[in-house]
């Protein structure tokens, strides 16, 4: 055997027939959905091996991308302190060290304290040092991070395997005692009563949706129900609000929302269910402000609209900003003096401020691409607003926003160290026609120089999926494809949020090959506009864009050179046939229930990724996956991997499987570094550019 042609894993095929709507389809490799099964790792671990062996050229240029994200990074920098009650936290990171570590300052005034990276602090309180807690694991990662309201207490989850159920803790921050009380199973998220001597929590249940919502007395041993989900389609969890006067218990699925809220001064009280409880079809976001909530909400209106109700009285909408079609509102956040109305307009992201008059005013950035989000705001009587910004070519910056002055103040821009200087590059939008007319926006950008003149390797990137939208975003690593000629570009395709909810609501269900075809024509466009030489595109998408990379990799082989899909749902088929499989159930508003359609059952078999491969020549294919995602399962990139290589023998495809990880992958900053160089090594090598 040659060392430039090793041998190639081949996974038995097992005879698993499945029946349904009068379709009987075999499917060979369903046994390898067993992670306990001995031949299903020996064979994820002949997997490793193979693309470890099959990529062993490119270990100088992985070694080479991971000192360029290494060298551009500042590796001890600490976050901008953000004020609650009396402290600033903040985040800090040490050269050296994987993780984060949490610390507090008293607070002295209402300007950030200026604390340089890599200088000790006078005063500086440690909450958590997360190099101290994964110390003897391979993997580590936080769920619960909340200090009670009068900053004594803190409540921290910890995970060990990537599962997403972690271990619950309380420390005293006065003593720095951890203690005693300890909870298993317990999720992201949670909530302090006023006084800081309950906290509420959610647990999963056996297909890991968080239905449980319980109250812990510190000190006490057997802990209270407080709230069940019994709808399998419908998730929940509680929070307390900004002004910190109530628990509002959450219930949601992918159309549905539903409140229960508690006067956070008696966590042992009766949650009240807000305005007329659950609509099917009717989403909800509310926030709380002195005697009214805000309100989000869709009911016949497709964008949502906003509104207030008194507190006494939540079924008393009183509308302030009507519906608009050309306008998509998401949230709501109310301080005390002020309300925040974060929105989508012409297919980007803005922050607005609700004036007393009732008029909202955007906050200005002067790029024509970019990303902004509120940040975190936990004070409730602050009249600086975080605010969150980042384009293609600009670092993430940190602003406070003055709402007396409407003044911008820049707190920190992330350092990329070295020559980097964001001149050197230049971002675009374009816009691909869909087959049906439709205007489908891709978001462009390149080392300052790059021609559109049709010879340029491309990485094209998308998800579309879950009204989820991939808004253009900076990126260290991908200065190591922009420097070495590679155009990058995020296909906006429908399923996505970008350009409101009609576009997510064209891109689901029934219309769900309206995300695949977009993509493909967004390809055909930068082929067209001279962006992309019509044989050096990459595709790379992940969880429910591996499904995207799937289906294109099916829909149009010939347009791409490679395929990178990350922890891809490429058996979405089967996994939604299987409602005892993790999260499923609550997929079926998203996917549609083809256990009890036909239709559904035909229109999904037809473009599942796995369902679908043939003996035509596949681009070359990289999928990489984690044993521990529970989000999408490990089987199913095994399973695609394994019928792509039998069905299409002479097509060039790979697996690799993280052994100690979940569905965001190796959890240590320096791993995801490596992990990053190594699919980057791989896309350059398929982009001619390594």
């Amino acid at each position: 055997m040659s060392e430039t042609q090793p041998a190639k894993p081949a996974a038995p095929r097992r005879d698993h027939p499945r029946t349904h709507h009068g379709d009987t389809v075999n499917d060979p490799y369903a046994w390898l959905k067993d992670p306990e099964d001995p031949a299903t790792v020996a064979y994820l671990q002949s997997e490793n091996a193979y693309a470890e062996s099959r990529t062993a050229h490119l270990d100088g240029l992985r070694k080479a991308i991971f000192g360029e994200i290494k060298d551009r990074t500042q590796e001890t920098d600490l976050s901008v302190p953000v004020r609650d009650g009396g402290w600033w936290y903040y985040g800090r990171t040490e050269e050296g060290k994987q993780y984060a570590i949490q610390c507090r300052l008293k607070a002295d005034g209402d300007t950030p304290p200026e604390i340089e990276a890599g200088v000790a602090v006078a005063g500086e309180e440690i909450l958590l040092d997360g190099n101290a807690l994964a110390e003897g694991h391979d993997f580590f990662s936080q769920g619960v991070h909340d200090v009670s309201p009068d900053g004594n207490l803190l409540a921290f989850g910890v995970n060990y395997s990537g599962d997403e159920q972690f271990t619950l803790r309380f420390k005293d921050l006065r003593t720095g005692e951890v203690f005693a009380d300890e909870i298993e199973g317990v999720f992201y998220g949670g909530a302090w009563s006023a006084d800081g001597s309950v906290f509420f929590y959610s647990k999963v249940d056996d297909a890991w949706r968080p239905h449980q919502v319980w109250r812990h007395v510190l000190g006490e041993t057997e802990d209270t129900l407080v709230y069940q989900e019994d709808d399998a389609r419908f998730r929940t969890g509680i929070a307390l609000t900004r002004s910190k006067g109530y628990l509002v218990v959450y219930s949601g699925s992918s159309t549905t929302t539903e409140y229960r809220y508690l006067d956070a001064g008696d966590p042992t009280g009766d949650f009240t269910v807000f305005g007329a409880g659950r609509e099917q079809g009717v989403e909800v976001v509310i926030d709380h402000q002195g005697d009214r909530f805000w309100v989000l909400h869709n009911r016949d209106a497709e964008n949502f609209t906003l509104g207030w109700t008194p507190v006494e009285d939540t079924t008393l909408f009183n509308e302030v900003i009507p519906h608009d079609t050309a306008v998509r509102l998401e949230s709501v956040d109310a301080f005390a003096d002020h309300v925040v109305v974060s929105l989508r307009r012409d297919g980007l992201p803005q922050v607005a401020l609700l004036d007393a008059d009732e008029r909202l005013t955007e906050i200005a950035f002067d790029e024509p691409l970019y990303d902004v989000g509120l940040g975190q705001n936990p004070d409730y009587d602050s009249r600086l607003l975080r605010i969150g910004y980042a384009s293609l070519v600009t670092p993430p910056s940190v602003y406070d926003y003055d709402i007396d002055t409407a003044a911008l103040h820049l707190r920190k821009r992330t350092a990329v160290l070295g020559e980097f200087d964001p001149a050197d590059y230049v971002q675009y939008r374009e816009w691909a026609t869909a087959a049906d007319g439709t205007q489908v926006p891709i978001s462009i950008v390149a080392k300052a120089g790059v021609e559109a003149d049709g010879t340029s390797p491309c990485l094209l990137y998308g998800y579309g999926s879950y009204e989820h939208s991939i808004d253009p975003y900076f990126s260290i690593a991908r200065l190591s494809l922009l420097d070495r000629g590679v155009v990058f570009a995020i296909a906006h395709v429908r399923g996505g949020g970008e350009m409101g909810r009609q576009w997510y609501e064209q891109g689901k269900l029934l219309h769900k090959k309206n995300t695949f075809t977009d993509f493909v024509d967004a390809a055909n466009h930068l082929v067209k506009a001279g962006w992309a030489a019509p044989d050096r595109i990459v595709a790379r998408g992940g969880s429910a864009g591996g499904l995207l990379m799937g289906a294109i990799a099916n829909l149009a082989p010939e347009r791409f050179a490679g395929v990178l899909a990350d922890v891809p749902f490429v058996d979405a088929l089967n996994t939604i046939l299987d409602p005892s499989m993790p999260l499923t159930v609550g997929e079926w508003e998203e996917w549609g229930n083809p256990l009890e359609s036909a239709e559904v059952y035909a229109y999904m078999k037809s473009y599942s990724p796995y369902e679908n491969v043939t003996g035509v020549d596949y681009p070359s294919i990289l999928a990489v996956t984690s044993l521990n995602d529970i989000r999408v399962g490990f089987h199913e990139p095994a399973k695609w991997i394994a019928k792509l290589r039998h069905e299409s023998p002479g097509s060039d495809v790979m697996l690799k499987t993280e052994m100690e990880a979940g569905h965001g992958g190796r959890s240590g900053r320096y791993d995801a570094w490596e992990e990053e160089a190594f699919n980057l090594a791989w896309v350059l090598d398929r982009l001619g550019a390594a």
